[in-house]
């Protein structure tokens, strides 16, 4: 008995193949006779040879793959009675299917090179210092705080609370003072 799966959802992006909830869908899940219905071909991913390989492995385990943004692929092939016509739209669902994957990979590495474009301005510009997380209070200022635990007048847990910050912040503002003191000797 065949079953449609078409509202599976993963909270990874597409962009790479480390996907947990896929892998789940696609080892655990799925099974031949099974249909697939994504919205785009980029929800498979955004680099086109490992979206062919993920298509061809489909094919071969006997899953079935609808594409929204592709119509044909919605055409049951098989009930095709002409063998000449069943292959050409056959053709043309892979050369679309190729088109566009190798249009999302043309996609995200414009966006990519647009990224690193504004990251190499900004550095450029000497704007880069203040990109990012806002500090939560200056080195001097946290180093005058941190004398009080280093003497051991309060313990860092406490330090932190009155601080308001967090675990891994506060141990970054002691990691940083602790390298300046080992460059010092």
């Amino acid at each position: 008995m065949s079953r449609t799966i078409w509202n599976w959802t993963d909270q990874q992006t597409g962009k790479n193949f480390n996907c947990p909830r896929y892998q789940v869908l696609k080892e655990d899940v799925l099974r031949a006779g099974d249909e697939l219905i994504i919205t785009e071909v980029d929800r498979l991913g955004r680099n086109k040879q490992e979206t062919l390989k993920k298509l061809q492995y489909y094919r071969d385990n006997g899953i079935r793959v609808k594409i929204l943004e592709l119509p044909t692929t919605f055409m049951d092939l098989s009930k095709l009675d002409n063998a000449m016509a069943r292959m050409l739209m056959e053709t043309i669902n892979n050369m679309l299917i190729e088109l566009y994957a190798a249009m999302a990979q043309a996609e995200i590495e414009k966006k990519e090179k647009r990224q690193r474009e504004g990251i190499d301005a900004k550095k450029s510009r000497g704007d880069w210092d203040d990109y990012g997380r806002p500090v939560v209070m200056s080195l001097e200022e946290f180093t005058e705080h941190y004398q009080k635990v280093v003497s051991g007048e309060i313990r860092p847990f406490e330090l932190m609370k009155q601080l308001g910050m967090t675990k891994s912040t506060y141990y970054r503002y002691v990691r940083k003072i602790l390298s300046m003191k080992s460059t010092d000797k």
